[in-house]
């Protein structure tokens, strides 16, 4: 895991690339997911690459937030539930110093009690339910990525 962060501090490269619809290069939308769960977050990554993102993933809080301390992130993917620090209390920590990402983060959990929703409310930011289908996750992403010209504007999950 560590070794793939590292990797993806490096420059731009033509991986990280996408192309606009005037045919310039640009860097694509970044998007950090947050799951305590490897797969899921294996599964996203790998997702959203496809749909044309650069995919970072994070399995706490606490590396989450490290992360987006030393690298920009466009949208933030973050599960409610996380053992070492909730998804609301990330989303709030990071949004204090990132405030694009109150209206760039999507909440996903499995939690379905008024505990969840409220929390969720309160930050009001959208949601997705677990299970989800990944056309639904790639379309709630593009929704919130960035649109100047980044992203997998265009193209198809």
């Amino acid at each position: 895991m560590k070794r793939l962060e590292r990797r993806r501090s490096a420059t731009w490269d033509q991986g990280q690339m996408s192309e606009s619809e005037d045919g310039m290069l640009q860097p694509r939308v970044r998007v950090l997911v947050v799951d305590d769960e490897p797969a899921i977050c294996r599964a996203l990554s790998i997702a959203l690459t496809r749909a044309g993102f650069d995919a970072l993933t994070a399995h706490s809080g606490d590396s989450a937030l490290a992360l987006m301390a030393r690298e920009h992130v466009d949208v933030l993917v973050i599960d409610l539930r996380i053992p070492d620090t909730r998804g609301d209390i990330v989303f709030e920590l990071a949004a204090a110093t990132h405030p694009h990402l109150r209206r760039q983060t999507l909440f996903m959990t499995g939690d379905i009690s008024e505990r969840a929703y409220k929390l969720i409310v309160s930050c009001r930011c959208p949601s997705i339910r677990k299970p989800f289908e990944l056309r639904e996750l790639i379309s709630a992403v593009e929704g919130l990525a960035p649109h100047h010209g980044l992203g997998a504007q265009g193209q198809s999950a």
